[in-house]
């Protein structure tokens, strides 16, 4: 543990470690793991994509390798997380450390939270993929390319209407709206079109965010360029006068929309601040979608490694029951191993139970306030040992954190949770303060039972039923109330041949509940449905509560504010 005298000299900014490290040229550092010149397309030194005869190369090889899938996923987090990423690619390091082959997949920062809340999502310390400013910036160009085909689709269903609308569509039942990549709540609600012969026809119309748009989640399942275009052409964008629906297909955007998704759908091969080869590709919300990365990045680490470490988005009421219950459903993959990042921070942020947080109260706690905050963190475990996985607890320590107080965890996981549990100071100290966390994990996949691993509901079920079986088990509602249209949505899901679609419920990340104020395990509520749409592309249905938000705004002081750039072209304020 390190030590709490508080004379220490100041850690280095993300950005100055970034800049400090030694990297690798690409081509050298994956060559030991099965690439080639041939097989990579660059971005730069330190940058590639892997190209599609590569990918189905190490397909192929990927069956005759040991499949080790770690998940990293976290408790009910503080609006500035809790290091999921830095764990992420910290125990990936660290794995490789210790002589395991292992491979990293995250997902790709998206500018609107970048310049928002949380800054840069590249890990932190000396836990981060390089390089760090390119990647949480315009990186290649993936999510631009994604705004653009999103945007194409829109503009040529606007055309569709304007010129004669002769697949008769409602305009006032649209379900496509533009997109771009930053938090702006001034475009959530707007008007398109002024009417006449050049005005557009004028309707009703919203932006979202590019992570939270259906093709973000349609490249992130796709298996190849094929399967993506087939996803693509089964979109809904409207529906016509007699409710019947209207697809990409039928506007003919299918074959643009994914020509400028042809470069975007290859993975992004980057290395962290150790030489870990490192996928950073795709990026959908976990509230909105599935929030993990690309299955394409995962299917080709499986071809280079024994171990696979990626990450889920948000905390594991979100993220890991999307990924276990979505994912490697359409992925047919099974998690070997959980670890669940904790932190002290967000353990006092439940404990304290104060909406909005107050992080110098949380600061100012002591261990009581830590303890307080079990009921959340256990409630995570428990949901996690539903699905058959171990889970191991990580502790992601702050330097403000006090040994009793990561003692008092250490203890509760042990003592109270029979689970495995460890410090981990990988931000501080690389892979040499992960070993213990490794060690766990290796332990905890090398004892698990892959015949163990069960989704939470049979696909087949009703769609109210799996609902609801989301929000009683994994939240802890009582009941589902749904409201508005959400009862005669199922109905249409129903018609339209969606039923044994798996869901993707849409909630607040700041609690296990759809109310962001309720902290720790909150009891005796039910869960309010507004709206339960299809994602045809994608493959699953997205019900949301009534306070979910697919255009995220700025802060009173965003991030954005902090940050600057020189004459010589150097960085701040991007962590």
């Amino acid at each position: 543990m390190v030590s709490e005298d508080s004379n220490q000299e100041p850690f280095p900014t993300d950005y100055d470690i970034a800049q400090s490290a030694e990297m690798e040229p690409i081509w050298e550092l994956v060559e030991p793991w099965g690439l080639g010149l041939e097989d990579l397309q660059y971005f730069g030194e330190y940058t590639a994509k892997v190209k599609h005869h590569a990918i189905e190369r190490l397909r192929e090889e990927s069956t005759e390798k040991s499949q080790n899938l770690v998940l990293v996923t976290g408790m009910t987090p503080t609006p500035k997380g809790e290091g999921k990423t830095v764990t992420t690619v910290g125990l990936g390091q660290t794995l490789n450390h210790i002589g395991k082959e292992t491979m990293i997949a995250i997902r790709e920062p998206s500018l609107g939270p970048v310049f928002g809340v949380k800054g840069g999502a590249a890990g932190g310390g000396k836990s981060q993929v390089l390089p760090m400013e390119d990647i949480n910036l315009h990186f290649t160009g993936d999510i631009h390319a994604l705004t653009a085909a999103h945007n194409l689709i829109a503009a040529m269903l606007d055309a569709k209407i304007s010129q004669g609308n002769e697949l008769d569509i409602d305009v006032t039942n649209v379900a496509w709206p533009r997109a771009i990549d930053m938090n702006d709540r001034a475009l959530r609600q707007t008007v398109v079109g002024l009417g006449g012969k050049t005005g557009g026809t004028p309707r009703e119309d919203s932006f979202l965010l590019t992570a939270a748009s259906e093709l973000m989640a349609v490249l992130c399942l796709a298996s190849d360029l094929a399967d993506l275009k087939e996803r693509i052409g089964r979109i809904i964008v409207a529906y016509d006068e007699d409710g019947n629906a209207v697809t990409v297909d039928d506007i003919e955007a299918t074959g643009p929309a994914t020509m400028l998704l042809r470069d975007a759908i290859k993975p992004n091969v980057v290395q962290t601040i150790e030489g870990t080869p490192a996928f950073v590709h795709g990026g959908p919300f976990a509230n909105i979608a599935h929030g993990t990365n690309s299955l394409i990045a995962d299917k080709t680490a499986f071809g280079m490694g024994e171990y696979l470490v990626t990450e889920a988005g948000f905390g594991s009421d979100l993220g890991a029951e999307k990924f276990m219950n979505v994912v490697c459903r359409m992925g047919e993959m099974t998690p070997n191993a959980v670890v669940l990042v904790a932190s002290i921070r967000a353990l006092k942020y439940h404990g304290l139970d104060q909406w909005p947080v107050d992080y110098d109260a949380i600061d100012d706690a002591g261990v009581d306030a830590v303890e307080a905050g079990f009921s959340n963190l256990d409630k995570h475990v428990r949901n996690l040992q539903k699905f058959g996985v171990p889970v191991v607890v990580s502790i992601n320590r702050f330097p403000e954190d006090t040994d009793e107080e990561v003692q008092a965890v250490l203890d509760h996981c042990t003592n109270e949770l029979g689970i495995r549990a460890a410090e981990s100071n990988v931000f501080l100290e690389g892979s040499e303060g992960g070993v213990d966390l490794a060690e766990n994990v290796v332990d905890a996949v090398e004892e698990s039972d892959e015949e163990a691993f069960e989704p939470l509901y049979d696909l087949e079920a009703p769609i109210d039923e799996k609902i609801r079986t989301i929000a009683t088990e994994i939240y802890g509602a009582d009941d589902v109330k749904f409201t508005g249209k959400a009862l005669s949505d199922i109905e249409q899901m129903n018609d339209l041949g969606f039923d044994d679609y798996p869901v993707i419920m849409s909630k607040t990340f700041h609690s296990l509940s759809d109310d962001a104020s309720l902290k720790g395990a909150p009891e005796g509520w039910e869960l309010e449905i507004s709206e339960i749409y299809p994602s045809a592309g994608a493959g699953f249905l997205v019900a949301l509560t009534a306070d979910a938000l697919t255009m995220p705004g700025l802060p009173a002081r965003p991030a954005a504010a902090d940050m600057d750039i020189d004459a010589d072209g150097n960085i701040t304020g991007l962590f």
